[in-house]
Order: structure tokens, then sequence, then C-alpha cells
């Protein structure tokens, strides 16, 4: 990764603005059917961060973005970075009371959004709690200024302010994982670099690549993936929306050569290249992350991509924990790999006792990528942390080469007449059965047992599924204590927008219903 001159302090804006200087003429960023020199993203980021400045934006001000993945989004991460502050991205999809709510806990001050969504949040009670800079990235509206209108305040010829500093934060995220319940997390410049660094290591980039972002950008995946190639000299690829037919056009009109895709992505991904021919042929690696991916959909990829394939487990706070070379490890892929640059891995007992290999208990990391704490949350922070761990609360086990096989999250283990049930070998078990396209496995009140096994699945074929043969796959596939006892065949499973499993919503949803069939 180039740095930036001396004069500069180590930053994101410094390392971007010294890759502009040296090839302004090469494409920084492609997004719908636009293309984006280095000079052209630079001098607009200058621009924006000197119109923000003068219009009262501080280093340490938070500032809320809603927008949709655009070229404007990007710009806006470096003007961010420029200036000191941090960004608090949030879904467009939000309801406007929720999305407020969210601005209020990150302390956000100053907003950028369209205009559309900016009206409906100003109607909302308690909106004057974001008393700074409203800007709207379209038309006008009322106490908004536009950005149109915002950089004709700028000279065409502003340098960059360079007032972000490694420890400032840059993103603050409002993740819920696959809980519910929203929590804003701090990453800073050093993190967002220290994960870019890690990236490198780990996948090779150069600034030959050209990398896409195929998540929405108010997630820290999509953000990393138009950083690391803004970072390293190479082209960014920025999708607006997925769709797994538009993934493969892109893939061969941009010649895209690394990305990493959801794992619901790829299952979509892998099943449309079933049906019809595509050019894949300028990736060089292909990562999945986000979610376990089943292995008969990794070795289903792994043939039809000649190119690297790598399998990631981590979470937002972590960023990357372990990584798997799906090609240099064929007997390992029902694990999710080793540990990345930088991470030391533990698994912990019921007492936080380190358990030797092949116990299964809570996996447990200390890191070079950790995230900032929980913003305004220092309690719920420091129970995050088990001494220098981060406590991910994932089940898992290590085998004694090293390699981490992920079993479930820790509220999630079924507890069956005093035997943990871990539904990761449930859903592997169910997913060798070519009649179930994806499941999850949940556990059901029993009066006996305190709780039994229960599945939600997709079928194939629903005219043509059969339970029967199900039931007898999982009696040859499973031991007494892990069968299924109740069985709910659904259109699709409830999944975040980041494709990760909200199995919460199946308990409520499934927890006290009649089996279906």
């Amino acid at each position: 990764m180039m740095q930036p001159r001396e004069s500069v302090p180590e930053s994101i804006s410094g390392i971007f603005f010294a890759h502009a200087a040296a090839t302004p003429e090469k494409i920084a960023l492609a997004c719908e059917g636009r293309e984006i020199s280095y000079a052209t993203l630079a001098q607009l980021v200058a621009r924006w961060s000197n119109a923000l400045a003068a219009n009262g934006v501080r280093r340490g001000d938070q500032i809320g973005v809603i927008l949709p993945n655009n070229v404007e989004f990007v710009a806006l991460i470096l003007v961010a970075a420029d200036l000191g502050a941090g960004l608090v991205p949030l879904s467009p999809a939000l309801p406007p009371a929720v999305a407020l709510h969210s601005l209020q806990a990150a302390q956000a001050r100053h907003l950028v959004s369209t205009s559309p969504q900016l009206a409906a949040l100003r109607a909302e009670p308690g909106s004057d709690a974001v008393h700074g800079c409203w800007l709207s990235i379209d038309a006008a509206g009322a106490g908004t200024i536009t950005l149109e209108q915002l950089l004709q305040a700028a000279p065409a010829d502003a340098r960059p302010l360079y007032a972000g500093r490694a420890d400032d934060a840059l993103i603050l995220t409002m993740t819920s994982g696959s809980t519910g319940s929203p929590k804003p997390i701090v990453l800073t410049q050093r993190t967002k670099l220290n994960r870019l660094r890690a990236a490198v290591q780990l996948y090779g980039i150069t600034a030959q690549d050209r990398t896409l972002a195929a998540t929405p950008l108010y997630h820290s995946l999509a953000e990393r993936l138009v950083l690391l190639p803004l970072l390293t000299g190479g082209s960014a690829v920025l999708m607006p929306h997925f769709s797994a037919q538009a993934w493969l056009r892109c893939v061969q009109a941009q010649q895209v050569s690394f990305t990493i895709a959801v794992s619901s992505q790829l299952k979509q991904i892998a099943a449309h290249m079933a049906q019809d021919e595509h050019d894949v042929s300028s990736l060089r690696c292909l990562v999945s992350s986000s979610a376990l991916l089943e292995n008969a959909v990794k070795i289903d990829l792994l043939a039809r991509f000649s190119c690297d394939f790598h399998e990631c487990y981590g979470a937002s706070e972590i960023a990357i924990a372990t990584n798997l070379d799906g090609n240099a490890a064929r007997t390992k892929l029902q694990s999710v790999g080793r540990p990345a640059p930088g991470v030391e891995l533990r698994i912990l007992g019921e007492n936080d006792e380190q358990l030797p290999s092949g116990q299964a208990g809570e996996i447990v990391c200390k890191t070079t990528m950790l995230f900032g704490g929980y913003f305004q949350l220092p309690e719920l922070t420091r129970a995050a942390m088990c001494g220098e761990y981060f406590r991910t609360g994932d089940i898992g086990k290590l085998d004694e080469d090293g390699y981490l096989y992920f079993l479930g999250r820790k509220k999630d283990v079924i507890i069956s007449g005093g035997i943990n049930i871990y539904p990761a070998d449930i859903e592997a078990a169910i997913g060798s059965h070519g009649s179930v396209t994806e499941s999850a496995a949940f556990a059901f009140p029993d009066a006996r047992l305190g709780e039994v096994v229960a599945v939600a699945l997709v079928a194939s074929d629903p005219a043509s599924f059969d339970l029967r043969q199900l039931r007898f796959h999982c009696a040859h596939a499973l031991a007494d204590f892990q069968q299924p006892r109740r069985f709910f065949v659904v259109e699709q499973l409830p999944k975040n927008s980041m494709g990760k499993l909200m199995k919460f919503q199946l308990v409520q949803t499934y927890a006290s219903s009649p089996e279906r069939e």
C-alpha cells in the first residue's frame, strides 16, 4: 500500500490523494455507466471537504448518510476521512422514525441524503437533534442545501484538508447482526487501514486489480471493497443493486479481478451459472463471507470458477478472523479456515477456560483489526471482551491443524434433554439432500426434553417435495438425539440485507406453530 508523503500523517485521505497524484488519469471508480478518474474523484473530495468545513463540519463530528450505492456515497467516505469526521451510514429502506433514532444514538450532527428522505426525516418529532448541515445530493428542500450549491462555494483547485488522523472514528455502523438489536460499532481510520492491509496480504491485492462491491455501502463489507482499491491504486466497481445476472454481466464487462461476495449471493450466482454460460475468466480471486456456505455449494463454485476461491469468517467488530483457501485445503472445506494475519483464536468453555482441539465452545478472537467499541456504550463494550479477546457469541471448535469449524450462534444452540445440539450439524445434513435449497435449524419447545430440533426449509421443487424422504435421509445422516422433530416448509428464510439469516424471527414465528408439510 503506497504511503503518503512524509508531511502528511498516515490517514485514509493521505494515502488516497497520494495515489491520485501518482495516477491521475487512471479509473478510480466505475458505477452505473460512469467512470471516474482518480483526478476527478480527488477534486470532488477536496472541494466537498472544504465546503463542508466552511459550513460548520468539524473534526470529530458525526455525519449521517442515507444514500443508495452511488459515486457520491463513495466520495463522502473519503470526504469524512479528510475532515476527520465520522459517517453514520443507514439503509434508505429504514422507516424515518427508526432512522432518526439511529442518528440520535450516534449523535449525528449533520445529514446527507436525497431530498425525499430529508423531507421525511424533517417531519419526524425530534429531527432538530440533527442540528447541523442537511445536505441533499439532488433537489433543494426546506432547511437543506444541495450538493451543487455546496460545491459552487468551493474553489475548483481546492486542496485536501488532511485533517483526519488514524485514531479518528471513520464509520459508526449500526449493526444488528442476526440478533435484531442494533448497536453502533465504531471503526477508526486505523482499524480500516489494518483491515485493508490484512486483505492485501491474504488475497494478494495489487494496483492492477479491479474490485467489485455488490452489497450496500451502509454495511462495512462494501465500504471495505471500495476503499481497498482506492488505497492500493486499483479500480473500484460499484453495483447499485445485486442480482446474479447483473453480477455476472458486471464481472465480464468490467473485467473484475477480485471481489468478496456474501454467501447468499454466491448461491444465486452458482444457480444462474448452471443455466447460462458467462465469461468470468477475469476473476483472479473470489471470497465468500458473512454466513456459512454449504459444503456442496463450495464444491460447485470451485468447479465453476477457475480462480482462487476463499471463505472467510468474522464479524463487524473484528472483520476477517479466519480464512479458508478452498483450492489449497480441499479436505477442510467444511471448516472456515485458519486465523488470518494478526489474529489469535481460542475456544472457551462455560467458565472461560481454554478448551483443547476438538471440543466445542465459544469462539474468542484477539486481533489487530478490533473495533473501537460500541459508541457511548462502555458496559456493553466491556461485556463483549474477555481480556484482549472479543467474544464472538459463536460456537465452534478447532481441529489439530488449527482449522476452525463454525457450529452456530451460542444463543442458538439447542439443548435437548441436557445435550447440546449444534444447528450447523443439522443444516449440513439436510443440505446434502438434493430436495432442499437451504435450511435453518432452531429450538422448538418440548415438555419432556425442554427443547427439540425444528427445521425451516426451502424446497428445491415444492411441487414434488417429499418430507418422508427427507426424514429417512436424516435418520441415516444424524444421531438419534439430533433428529428434527418439526419441519416447516417455507418459500424463503428471513434474512437481512446482507443475506444473514434472522433466526430469531423463525423462533418467534414457528416455535408455537403446528408442523407444515
